[in-house]
């Protein structure tokens, strides 16, 4: 369940409230800690409300103030037949430990500010087999740290008004439902970019332009570097309150890697990502439809690929448990005949890293996919959900691919489409404002391409999370 946030903090302001989280969100505040603001602390009487309040604005100088936080994460998580095999690694469990604290200066409240934003990050995997990973672990390292130069907007998190702020230095993204760029907060190590951002308001619309490098971690300390291989580019703008209690978000995304593969081939790759996406709620409706295309060259071959994302749910407010129901549909396009001169793959890029759930063996490319989800509140800060999800491959040509983009079984001779169902629940406790306790318990069933293609077991996935930040 997710504690009310400072009203700045939240990250998608036209989104419907929810009774439980995302298994990809942070249970309090943000995930990426920058897009808090504490200027209301300014006042002694307000730090002293909350035991958080000292740490959270510690004054330096009229104007100028730090902040300060930290976040400890214990994550387990225990397979049987994991990717639906039953090899030697099929049946396993391991530990997730991660420490995240940060320093957030701001000199200067009036028309010009600078900001110098630091957090390091200790991440340890126990009992990964055969190896960890460099999303397992990466030892000690710095996550964030980048500075600002601000024009115009005074220093509240508010958006009205107009100004530029400049960002330079590693950073997390986390750009609109995290379709396409996102932290990978699931996973022990998240996504951090290294390069240059701008962000301008105007009046309540905020354009975002990007020139970054994802950054590749290391398994030891202070080795994480950025890619040399990778690069993204463009402008994301969201325009509130647009009518009929919407939200819009346009974009472009650039995108090149040096070293791509797709089926058996491996080159260059360069590809375009044109997106909408409208969002919002009235009364208890909400609703976040979302669609992408994309073009540009994969070696020899043009890329012609899509997506349609759809969520509409509603609230029951005066129902016992106040449930929100509500049911996604994904559609995202594979390629359509191989060995042509077309690639019709959908490149999810940066993509949150649970995408469909705690247990997501299968990522957002070319598939069907249809998800009904209702959560429920059931007091004194415990919350509950249950989910379904049913997957088919939209091309017959193309495989299935995980989170990442990996594809790990081919088409080769199958002609089944059903790629298998899931069923989750989660339980949830927010004990304290600080500290979430959580479990989850997914099974997923292979379907017809699954058993056509390979072993075919049933995976389940016991996860355990132990979650305190501020």
């Amino acid at each position: 369940m997710c504690v009310a946030a400072p009203a700045a903090a939240q990250t998608d302001p036209g989104a419907a409230p929810v009774t439980a989280t995302e298994a990809w969100q942070a249970p309090t505040l943000t995930i990426t800690r920058y897009d808090e603001h504490w200027t209301r602390l300014a006042d002694p009487a307000a730090r002293g409300e909350h035991w958080t309040g000292r740490f959270k604005y510690i004054p330096i100088a009229p104007g100028s103030y730090l902040t300060s936080g930290i976040e400890f994460r214990a994550r387990n998580e225990n397979y049987r037949h994991d990717l639906w095999n039953d090899g030697p690694s099929a049946d396993t469990g391991y530990l997730w430990l991660r420490a995240m604290p940060y320093a957030d200066l701001h000199i200067g409240a009036g028309a010009i500010g600078v900001r110098g934003f630091l957090q390091p990050i200790v991440a340890h995997a126990i009992g990964v087999v055969p190896s960890a990973s460099p999303i397992d672990q990466t030892g000690v390292d710095l996550l964030q740290g980048f500075a600002d130069i601000r024009l115009g907007a005074v220093d509240t998190g508010s958006t009205a008004g107009q100004g530029a702020t400049l960002r330079i230095g590693r950073q997390m993204l986390s750009l609109g439902s995290e379709r396409l760029v996102g932290t990978r907060y699931g996973p022990n190590v998240p996504l951090a970019f290294d390069g240059v951002r701008g962000l301008i308001s105007l009046d309540g619309a905020v354009i975002s332009l990007l020139a970054v490098r994802p950054v590749q971690p290391g398994l030891k300390d202070l080795d994480d570097k950025r890619s040399r291989t990778k690069s993204l580019w463009g402008v994301y703008a969201v325009f509130p309150d647009i009518g009929l209690a919407s939200n819009l978000d346009v974009y472009y995304l650039g995108y090149r890697n040096a070293v791509a593969t797709f089926g058996a081939e491996s080159g260059k790759e360069r590809r375009h990502s044109f997106g909408a996406r409208i969002f919002g709620h009235i009364d208890n409706w909400h609703w976040n439809v979302e669609g992408v295309a994309q073009i540009g060259r994969f070696e020899r071959q043009r890329i012609g690929a899509w997506t349609l994302g759809t969520e509409f749910g509603r609230s029951f407010p005066s129902v016992p448990l106040t449930p929100d129901a509500m049911i996604r549909v994904n559609i995202i396009s594979g390629d359509r005949k191989r060995n042509d001169d077309r690639l019709g793959t959908f490149n999810a890029l940066f993509p949150k890293g649970k995408y469909f759930g705690e247990l997501s063996p299968v990522g957002p490319t070319n598939i069907v996919n249809v998800n009904p989800r209702v959560a429920a509140s059931l007091g004194s800060g415990v919350s509950a959900s249950l989910s379904g999800s049913a997957y088919w491959r939209y091309s017959v040509q193309d495989g299935v691919y995980d989170v990442p983009g990996n594809l790990f079984r081919a088409p080769g001779t199958a002609t089944a489409r059903f790629i298998g169902k899931e069923a989750e629940a989660t339980l949830a406790w927010q004990a304290t404002p600080e500290l979430e306790l959580s479990t989850s318990l997914s099974a997923f069933t292979p379907g017809s391409f699954i058993r056509q293609t390979g072993s075919a077991r049933t995976i389940t996935m016991l996860g355990l999370e132990s979650n305190s930040r501020f």
